[in-house]
């Protein structure tokens, strides 16, 4: 219903906020993430997820498009609610959550408040599932990386971006930009995304 909801903060609590938007006030609910982001009567802009049921009319918003797109992906489990995804990614940032996916890391992802074991096998089975159609969709036969024994590392890298919503060849393009030399997922992940967000 909305794409972005963009006005001033005037209210935080601890899992929400409240946007004033020409004298609207938008209850809007939202990670920690986002939260630490959101400085009152300071103007915020968030990607919004709208949640409407018989007797619910929530609105989800994220400082950021990929975390939304995590959260979209969450929900789209089995199981997974709105406030369990939000669980999720106030106990972690998306970039961590789509490497736990990809190393099929069960204790990570139970870390969370409230996610049990059950919840998490059946997160990382349906997204890994997802992730390797885009990956066979896109032609990812193409997407090796030669030389230095590295190859392993960096294809976790862009596929933990793919998890993110970049598309196969936004992905390997921002991964191959950087310096081969670093082997550390999690950094070579981070500089991806510094040359994506530019």
């Amino acid at each position: 219903m909305f794409y972005y909801i963009k006005g001033r903060v005037t209210h935080k609590e601890l899992n929400f906020l409240v946007i004033d938007v020409g004298g609207v006030g938008y209850k809007i609910y939202t990670s920690m993430n986002t939260l630490s982001q959101a400085e009152p009567e300071k103007e915020l802009k968030v990607y919004t997820y709208t949640h409407i049921r018989e007797d619910i009319f929530d609105i989800y918003g994220f400082s950021k498009e990929e975390e939304l797109h995590t959260f979209q992906m969450l929900i789209s489990v089995s199981g997974v609610g709105p406030k369990a995804a939000l669980a999720i990614l106030s106990f972690m940032p998306s970039q961590d959550f789509a490497l736990a996916v990809i190393k099929g890391d069960v204790k990570k992802i139970t870390g969370a408040p409230g996610i049990g074991k059950k919840i998490a096998e059946r997160i990382i089975l349906e997204l890994k599932d997802k992730i390797n159609k885009d990956l066979k969709d896109s032609g990812s036969s193409e997407m090796a990386y030669q030389g230095a024994g590295q190859s392993s590392v960096f294809e976790e890298a862009v596929n933990a971006l793919m998890v993110l919503g970049y598309s196969a060849l936004e992905s390997k393009g921002a991964v191959s930009n950087v310096d081969k030399s670093c082997t550390n997922v999690e950094e070579i992940i981070k500089a991806s995304l510094k040359q994506l967000m530019k």
